[in-house]
Order: structure tokens, then C-alpha cells, then sequence
């Protein structure tokens, strides 16, 4: 168990900012499976929109520090790519 005052505070923080961490996690895993049955399904307007939503939860994960900006391009640019491609 934490000690300081300190130590005490930051335990705190950690396990509310990991449950923020985990929620935003899922959700855009389950947007990347939306983007993905749509893409597989042909469905290209509805490809369009999951993979426009995915991209746009990306970047509000990595504003927040939750996802890494590399790691939110390279996916923002596979969903991309996929787009251009149908």
C-alpha cells in the first residue's frame, strides 16, 4: 500500500484514469469491428461512415494520451487505404 500523501493521491488517479483508458479501448475496437464487417460485407457507404468514426475516435484517444499518435496514423491510414480502395 502507498505511503505518502502523495503515493496515495496517484493510486487514485490511476485507477480512475485506467478505467477512462479501458472504456476508450473498447470502444474503438468495437468501431474497428464495425469498419471491418462493413468492409467485408462490400457495403462501401457504410464502410465509409465506420471507418470515418474509427478515425475520428482515434484521434480524440490520442488527444487524450490514451493511444499513441504513430499507432492512431498507421490505423487511421490502413482505414484509409481501404476506403480509397472501393
Amino acid at each position: 500500500m502507498a505511503n505518502t500523501k502523495s503515493a496515495i493521491k496517484a493510486a487514485r488517479k490511476t485507477e480512475r484514469l485506467t478505467v477512462r483508458n479501458k472504456a476508450v479501448k473498447t470502444r474503438l475496437k468495437t468501431l474497428h469491428k464495425k469498419f471491418e464487417v462493413a468492409a467485408k460485407a462490400g457495403d462501401a457507404a457504410a464502410a465509409k461512415a465506420a471507418g470515418s468514426a474509427y478515425a475520428s475516435a482515434m484521434d480524440k484517444a490520442t488527444k487524450s494520451g490514451v493511444v499513441h499518435k504513430n499507432a492512431a496514423a498507421r490505423a487511421k491510414s490502413h482505414v484509409a487505404k481501404f476506403a480509397q480502395a472501393k
